[in-house]
């Protein structure tokens, strides 16, 4: 592999034989090296692969500013924790992690107590990422002379959440939260009824709904499913289907996209699993 640019003593970018970029870390990896150069492999320690557009040359330089110490606690961490080579190969899930949790140690160092916003509804939303969000802070705090705080696992899970959007940037499933929020609020109203939130129909209901948003995102919507069906769940749900209409619309103005009629109808079918069981 040759260099093409170094960042600091630990991290450079390299090109493969291939010509792919990669971002390597490695104690000395970039010590007096230079461009051109062929890398020294026995330092290097880690491979990052830009993936999903990510500019080589921001993501190293974001691993420059991390202590190479805190990228081996959360690899660590994540294999000890038990989440897959997808999550652990993931260089924008594993930067992220790395990220929010060297500025979590530095917030603790100086004093900073953070309050995150949403907790309620993250560990409530997306009880599986939550539940690894404490497990991976509790492997963490195991590997760091000063535990973070509890709280911490909230951004954890956020950024397990994130990784289905493939982006770095949490904006977007902050927006999703507090879309699904408002869903919900629909659905009551429409059916004047109170949702049991932790109950298997509503857990589903989310599950179809965090899909939809990958699928908006990647603008992969449904658009070519069979007549009968959708034909079918219209007739079957009219007013399951007003009240996905209303829940299509709130998509459109919130995420600024068309929401296909087929998702709708889709929609429609999930909004009559969920409160098919509800007493009004």
């Amino acid at each position: 592999m040759e260099i093409l640019r170094v960042f600091n003593n630990n991290v450079v970018l390299a090109k493969e034989a291939d010509g792919g970029e990669v971002i390597l870390t490695g104690r000395g990896l970039g010590f007096q090296a230079k461009p051109g150069q062929t890398v020294d492999e026995s330092k290097v320690v880690r491979t990052f692969v830009p993936a999903d557009g990510r500019d080589p040359d921001h993501l190293a330089q974001m691993l420059s500013d991390i202590d190479p110490e805190t990228i081996r606690i959360i690899v660590d961490a994540m294999r000890e924790t038990g989440l897959g080579e997808r999550e652990v190969g993931s260089t924008t899930l594993v930067m992220a992690l790395a990220d929010h949790i060297a500025g979590a140690i530095a917030r603790q160092q100086r004093g900073i107590t953070v309050e995150y916003p949403l907790a309620g509804e993250i560990s409530n939303l997306y009880p599986k990422e939550y539940e690894q969000g404490r497990t991976l802070l509790k492997a963490i705090n195991g590997k760091l002379s000063q535990p973070l705080p509890v709280g911490e696992e909230t951004s954890l899970a956020m950024h397990l959440v994130n990784a289905g959007f493939a982006t770095g940037d949490l904006t977007y499933t902050y927006t999703m939260t507090g879309v699904i929020q408002q869903m919900l609020d629909i659905i009551e109203h429409a059916y004047n009824l109170k949702l049991d939130r932790e109950s298997v129909n509503v857990g589903r209901f989310i599950t179809h709904l965090r899909y939809l948003f990958i699928r908006i995102h990647q603008n992969k919507q449904l658009a070519d499913e069979p007549a009968p069906i959708i034909n079918a769940i219209r007739d079957a749900y009219p007013e399951a289907l007003r009240c996905a209409s209303t829940i299509g619309r709130l998509l459109e103005l919130r995420l600024d996209a068309d929401v296909s009629e087929d998702e709708v109808a889709y929609l429609a079918m999930h909004v009559a699993r969920v409160t098919a069981d509800v007493h009004r």
